[in-house]
């Protein structure tokens, strides 16, 4: 039987497929897209292609350093190429739930700056409707008491401070981030990302509305990459 570990890998490395020669690209954050990053770098060093990153955060900036990879800043996110990144959800319109890895907001600025996006994830990561994951939501990390007051009105199950009161979670934004409990009950993520980023203190919400172009899925049966139709591949 094929482990986790094994899909994540597969889909990683497959979705380097729409990589070519003289590209700028989004590097995504986590643990499937690890596998796309080193396999840009075996690219550069063996196939000879010259492409530049930017990084959606300080670890994958960090990783892409080591291995190699001409970098750009984030504030210098224009006009790219292509975004290889993970989801924690995705449903059958190509609309995702990101932030686990904590970087959704960066994530989020750099695939709107990309010409396509391409999600790496396992079967595990398909449902027919987002929310089982819990939602992750940037907040200011002054405001985050009252943002998680008015999100409490809103979503049906427990919202949480990642980390704790104690020791919260801090974004590479200097942030805070909201878990919030929706269960599968997202039918409607832009009507929704749109209600939760007009609440004061929210910096952004880990919904990904008509970004994602394809996703490359490994499963057990083998790589299956989902197009979007019409979208921007």
């Amino acid at each position: 039987m094929v482990g986790v570990e094994q899909l994540k890998e597969k889909s990683g490395i497959a979705a380097c497929r729409f990589v070519s020669d003289g590209m700028a690209l989004g590097l995504g954050t986590g643990s499937t897209v690890r596998y796309s990053i080193i396999e840009i770098a075996r690219m550069i060093k063996e196939d000879g292609i010259e492409v530049v990153g930017v990084p959606t955060s300080e670890d994958t900036r960090r990783l892409a350093e080591h291995l190699g990879i001409p970098l750009r800043t984030i504030d210098e996110a224009t006009n790219l190429d292509l975004t290889i990144d993970g989801a924690d959800e995705f449903d059958s319109n190509f609309d995702l739930i990101k932030g686990g890895g904590g970087a959704l907001t960066r994530e989020k600025v750099v695939a709107k700056a990309s010409k396509s996006m391409v999600v790496v994830a396992d079967e595990t990561k398909q449902v027919s409707t987002l929310g089982e994951f819990d939602l992750p939501i940037e907040v200011d990390s002054i405001l985050w008491e009252e943002v998680s007051d008015v999100i409490s009105s809103i979503c049906p199950g427990e919202v949480r401070l990642r980390g704790g009161n104690e020791d919260p979670y801090i974004t590479d934004n200097q942030g805070f981030i909201l878990d919030c409990s929706f269960g599968p009950t997202i039918s409607n993520p832009e009507s929704l990302e749109r209600e939760i980023s007009a609440i004061s203190g929210v910096v952004d919400v880990g919904l990904f509305v008509g970004i994602c172009d394809a996703v490359v899925m490994a499963s057990s049966d083998g790589v299956e990459t989902l197009v979007k139709p019409g979208g921007g591949l």
